[in-house]
């Protein structure tokens, strides 16, 4: 019986913390990207405009 519920738990649990994951990773990877970009491009009217 307790193989049954850490089945289940283990079904309910692991999408989900993928899923976070996957969302903590993107915007880690957002944000330096976007760092990046306003090092590399410093000065350009560009960074101005409105996103």
């Amino acid at each position: 019986m307790a193989g049954a519920i850490a089945i289940v738990v283990v079904l309910l649990i692991f999408p989900t913390l993928i899923l976070m994951s996957g969302g903590v990773a993107s915007a880690v990877l957002g944000f330096f990207l976007q760092r990046d970009g306003e090092i590399r491009h410093e000065g350009s009217e560009l960074l101005e405009l409105d996103d």
